[in-house]
């Protein structure tokens, strides 16, 4: 017999879906802010958009939407706007700031939106012991690190970009900061202080405060030095 459910259950079930939804909406101000040049609101949009990515898992498993509503797929609405955040409105971002050349804008924008669709379609983009496999489409966090942290010339950022485009397909184990099997606290602490520093940055901007930017730096370090331990250190 199935399992009834009550209203208050499916008015949680719902909610839940409506706040993962809610990302999309932080992706389109972040879209407006970029058409007014307002690329530090438009990162704090897509930083806003990253948190709710990061935390509606948590929520639907607290809700049981899977249960509750069946006919409902979480995950789709997920990766349609994940699509949206991480990769077309950065892309975006990118085409409109001078983080590398003008006439490399268009290519390197084009691929990055090449390879983010590709590595979607990638069968085990996320392993059964919940792994990114290759680097994942985190192209909102690329565009804002590069832009509100580090100091490149406009080439080191062009040849960064083709290095991530390219460890999209190298087998190499990238943390899942809400599900990482190993050092999890340490993980969910780290990028508590990724995001914190990096929106505390960018609210600061163009005013650079030194040990906001070194705490990013040590969390980008923290990721770097993770996906390196658990691809070549731990065997399985």
């Amino acid at each position: 017999m199935e399992k009834q459910y009550s209203v208050g259950q499916k008015a949680a079930a719902w909610s839940v879906h409506i706040f993962t939804s809610t990302g999309i909406v932080a992706g389109f101000m972040a879209i407006l802010a970029i058409q007014e040049d307002d690329f530090r609101m438009a990162a704090l949009w897509l930083v806003v958009a990253l948190i709710i990515d990061g935390i509606d898992g948590t929520f639907a498993r607290m809700a049981k939407v899977q249960e509750v509503l069946p006919y409902m797929d979480g995950k789709t609405i997920d990766y349609v706007i994940d699509f949206a955040t991480y990769a077309i409105i950065p892309a975006y971002f990118f085409h409109e700031s001078d983080l590398v050349a003008e006439g490399l804008r268009l290519p390197l924008s084009a691929l990055i939106l090449l390879v983010s669709a590709v590595y979607y379609g990638k069968d085990g983009m996320v392993t059964s012991d919940y792994y990114f496999l290759g680097f994942p489409v985190l192209w909102n966090m690329v565009v804002v690190v590069h832009f509100f942290l580090l100091d490149f010339s406009q080439t080191v950022n062009a040849i960064f970009i083709v290095l991530y485009a390219i460890l999209h397909f190298l087998p190499i184990k990238f943390v899942y900061p809400s599900r990482a099997p190993r050092w999890q606290g340490y993980t969910i602490a780290n990028t508590v202080l990724f995001i914190g520093s990096l929106a505390a940055a960018i609210w600061f901007y163009p005013e650079k405060i030194a040990w906001l930017n070194w705490a990013g730096y040590v969390s980008v370090a923290y990721f770097a030095g993770a996906a390196v331990y658990d691809t070549w250190v731990i065997e399985d």
